[in-house]
Formats: structure tokens, sequence, C-alpha cells
């Protein structure tokens, strides 16, 4: 890039105003602009409320997962993603889920913690204790800055307080208080961060010590998410095949390195609906992480076992801090008519029908992990993508597609080889 990234007021300027100076910069041709432009469902005007410096959206591929029974109930599953083959299989996995009633769901409530870090402390344990022992007005007052929530059962329920040693630095050590808020029907960042700053103040006059930072934890052990399937061994391939689903789980239950990427199957499904939804996928994909590495080793967050009857018994427990009111889930149009096509009318009940989704897209994995091998389905479908990247367009991104699955070689270099044989015929 020869021409500076320094643009004075850039911020101020309109949106359509900024993308002609990137065009100037970058050397976009007026189809990349025409392209960056097209918002969509949202105008420009709501885009540049929603973040900053917009110039235009990066639209995302919706599909919707169907067959899912949760707790008795039919839902379709609107998933916002790029990646091929995510929805296929969460939608087979949840067929098969069927035959043994579905997935069965659980949840702790939508509680969230918002943190207050305490330092400058001569005695931190007798602070401690001030803390706990001012709890009652500690909770009166930050629920005194959000009485639309307390009115509608919601707002901070308890607080707790922990002291900290920092690692690797003695002698450093700090309280840390945790307002324990139901944020109901929100995600709760909003409301726990103000609540933490509005007793920020007054917890220093409790401790005699200087506060600092006052924020919410995306780590939400006290919102989990747990949801359960059978999957007969019939329906799945036989017992064999609920062995070696076993075992593969068994593998990233003794390695993070593959329990790594275990989760990133559960985060596959979870996130795609997250972003479907306008939830914070940021605020997700952190608290589940955390919480898999919560006992000190990284683990997967799915668990897998044999019942009596030889059939194939799953779990999931993890944190999932979602919403439906507020933020992105309430403004953006495409969200709330995902919201809607979902059909469920708390957070708890989108978090529970979440946990489901992931637990069904981490079963499809490791099926096609422990049987015919992840690629082989995965490469039908992102044959297509390879075919459109090396020009085909109508019935030839089919047949370079269907060519070079057949072939067993999807690669860029082989779908224009490919590409050029058939337009020669």
């Amino acid at each position: 890039m020869d021409k500076s990234s320094q643009i004075s007021g850039f911020y101020k300027l309109p949106p359509q105003d900024r993308l002609k100076k990137v065009q100037e910069i970058a050397g976009l041709t007026g189809e990349e602009v025409a392209i960056i432009s097209a918002t969509g469902a949202l105008k420009y005007d709501q885009v540049d409320r929603m973040v900053e410096n917009v110039i235009g959206v990066m639209p995302v591929p919706l599909g919707v997962a169907v067959n899912f029974l949760v707790n008795g109930r039919d839902y379709l599953v609107p998933m916002a993603i790029e990646e091929p083959s995510v929805i296929a299989a969460a939608s087979n996995a949840a067929k098969m889920a069927r035959e043994k009633g579905g997935f069965t769901t659980s949840s702790t409530g939508p509680v969230m913690r918002g943190l207050i870090q305490v330092t400058e402390v001569r005695d931190p344990y007798s602070a401690r204790f001030a803390v706990l022992t001012a709890r009652e007005s500690i909770i009166e007052k930050a629920n005194a800055v959000d009485p639309v929530l307390v009115k509608f059962g919601g707002g901070c329920k308890d607080v707790e307080a922990y002291v900290r040693d920092v690692p690797g630095r003695p002698g450093h050590t700090m309280l840390i208080v945790h307002l324990i808020v139901d944020c109901r029907d929100a995600m709760g960042a909003n409301a726990v961060n103000t609540m933490t700053e509005a007793v920020g103040p007054y917890i220093e006059k409790v401790t005699g010590g200087k506060v600092y930072l006052r924020i919410i934890s995306n780590l939400a052990d006290r919102r989990l998410m747990r949801a359960k399937a059978v999957f007969g061994k019939e329906v799945i391939g036989g017992e064999n095949v609920v062995d070696a689903v076993i075992k593969a789980y068994e593998f990233a239950l003794a390695d993070p390195y593959r329990a790594a990427t275990h989760n990133k199957g559960i985060m596959n499904g979870i996130i795609a609906v997250t972003l479907a939804t306008g939830n914070d996928s940021r605020a997700i994909e952190s608290g589940a992480h955390a919480y898999a590495a919560i006992t000190g080793t990284y683990r997967p967050l799915t668990t897998y076992e044999k019942n009596a009857d030889g059939d194939l018994v799953a779990t999931i427990e993890l944190p999932l801090a979602v919403g439906l009111v507020g933020g992105a889930t309430a403004s953006h149009p495409t969200a709330k008519a995902s919201v809607k096509i979902l059909g469920v009318k708390t957070a708890s009940e989108l978090g529970e029908v979440m946990a489901s989704v992931g637990l069904a897209q981490n079963f499809a994995a490791l099926r096609a992990l422990a049987t015919e091998g992840i690629q082989r389905g995965h490469m039908q479908l992102h044959s297509r993508n390879v075919a459109i990247q090396a020009g085909a367009t109508g019935d030839l991104i089919d047949r370079v597609a269907e060519a070079m699955v057949k072939e067993k070689k999807v690669r860029a270099d082989r779908a224009k080889e490919l590409l050029e044989e058939f337009k020669l015929k």
C-alpha cells in the first residue's frame, strides 16, 4: 500500500465517503466497491450505528438445520456460517437422535459475574470479610442502577470475594469482588458492567483499597447449559461405531491438542447459531474454552459412554451467555427473523437449543472421524467452493466438483484443469 493509512477525520465521514477513501488507497475496482456497499437487509445508517468506521457489510450464508427435537419440541435452527458440511452434519445427527427421543436439556439460569479488582489492600483477608459483611448494601447499590432488570426478577443476587496472588510476583496480592447478577433474557454485559462501576467507590470505602478494573467475566460458570442425547447403535451403524466414537472421545480426553479441535467442532455449531441470532460470538468462544480448562487441564466439553443396551449416550455442558434483548439480537433484522424461526421465548431456552446443536455437531464429527474419515463428506461439499473459485459457473460448478471428488483431488489447480477440459467438450 503506497498511500498512508493515517486519515484525519475518517470516523466523521459518511460510510459511502469512507468507502471512496478506501477505494483510492487500496485500488478497489468499481465492482468490488459495489460488492462491499451491498448491505442487504441492513441500511447504511443502521450499520453505521452498530460499529465504527463502517464501509459496508460482510455477508455470511444463513442456513437452517432441521430435525431438532429438544425436550419434546421441534425446532428449526438458523445457522450463519461459511464452512460447508456443518449444517448438514448437525441436521443428520439430530435426525439420528430423534430415534431415542431427541435431546433433553437443563440449565442453571441466566446468571453472570461482574468483577471488581481491589488493589493496595494492606490486609486483604480482613478486607474480604468487610466486603462480605457489607453484602446487603453492595447488592442494594448495584440494583439501584438497573430498576428495570430488578422489576423483571433479575438484578444482583449475591456478592463473593476472593484473595488472589499474582503469579510470579511475590507479595503482590489483590482482592477480587464478584457481583452475582441474574440477567434474565439479556446477555448482561451492559447491566453487569454498570453495576460494577456503580459499587466501585463504596467498595473502596469498605476495604480501604484502590479499585481498578470493573468488568463482566465471560467465564459464565453460573450460566451453564446442558444437553443429552442417546444415539441408538443400530441407527448410527452398529455397536462397533459406538465403540469407535467413545475411543475418539477418549483421545480428546487424553490429549489437549486433540481436545482443542474436538471443541472447535462443538463451536462450529454453537457459533453458527450465535451469529444467526445476533449474539456475541467472542464472549461465547472465550467462555467455552475457559470452562474447558477450568480444572487446570484443557478437556473436551462433551462426554460419550455406552449404556446397558449398547447405545451411545452423549452429553455436553458449557457456559452460554446469550440473550434475546439488547444488542444486535434486538436491532438486526436478520437476527430478529432468526429468533422468530427458532421460536424460543427465553435466553435459557435459546442456550439449551444451542447446546443441543453443539452436541449434534460434535457427534457427527466424531462419527465421521471414527468411520469414513472427516474429509469425505466435508470435501464433497467444499468441492463446489473450489470449483467456483476456479471460475466455474452454472452446471459447470457441479460437473467440476463431482469430478474432483471422484478423483479425490479437491484442489484449485485441478479445478482449473477440469474446467478447461469441460469447456473444450
